[in-house]
């Protein structure tokens, strides 16, 4: 049959791997959504006080924890309060609004690799649909190519805002910040109270392999 020959020629492999790709993206959503970002719970507040010194040495010895004024729990460093999720959440970067969660301590990474994923299933999809289309100016053409122009540029919209978030991250991540820290830095007590720019870069190499390792 067609099938047949077309898998003895290889020609299913890469419409496979492209299923896969998509299926995978899918997953990684769902995980990424519906997965705890590191909420902080009453019952780890003992063990915080013993890890600040070691997380970060160059904060001033003034600087408290604060309870926060919702859950009423106490802050570890780099929380805060997400008042979608109800919950304070550990390394906080930003309450995503595709995922309806936020993006913390125990999800960002993960987050990081769906993005990854998502961006190679646009760009793959938009190579897909750029290699069907065959320009001419007539009414007749427009017609009957209407479908997969607008998804070409559809996955060009897409592909754009996912490449700028996650460049965007990957550069934070290098950093050893997080974006609500890069766009408040002026209201988070630990930061502007810091003789430092950033207190937490310990280089790109070890920010890097402490985030993903």
């Amino acid at each position: 049959s067609d099938l047949q020959k077309q898998e003895e020629r290889g020609e299913l492999l890469q419409p496979l791997l492209f299923v896969l790709l998509v299926l995978c993206s899918v997953l990684l959503y769902f995980r990424v959504s519906l997965m705890d970002p590191g909420f902080v719970k009453p019952e780890e507040e003992e063990g915080e006080d013993k890890g600040q010194g070691v997380v970060m040495p160059q904060i001033p010895g003034d600087i408290k924890l604060r309870r926060c004024g919702y859950c009423l729990v106490k802050q570890p460093m780099r929380a805060r309060h997400c008042q979608l999720c109800q919950h304070c959440v550990r390394r906080y970067d930003h309450h995503c609004p595709w995922l309806t969660n936020c993006v913390g301590e125990r999800n960002h990474p993960l987050f990081i690799v769906y993005l990854s994923v998502q961006l190679v299933v646009l760009l793959w999809g938009g190579h897909v649909a750029w290699s069907g289309l065959y320009f001419e100016q007539s009414w007749e053409w427009l017609q009957h190519n209407i479908f997969l122009l607008v998804s070409f540029l559809l996955i060009l919209i897409f592909t754009i805002v996912v490449l700028l978030l996650l460049v965007s991250h990957l550069y934070l991540i290098s950093c050893n910040t997080t974006t609500w820290e890069f766009t408040s830095h002026h209201r988070i007590s630990y930061l502007r109270h810091s003789e430092l720019e950033n207190p937490f870069d310990q280089g790109i190499i070890l920010n890097l392999w402490r985030f993903f390792c």
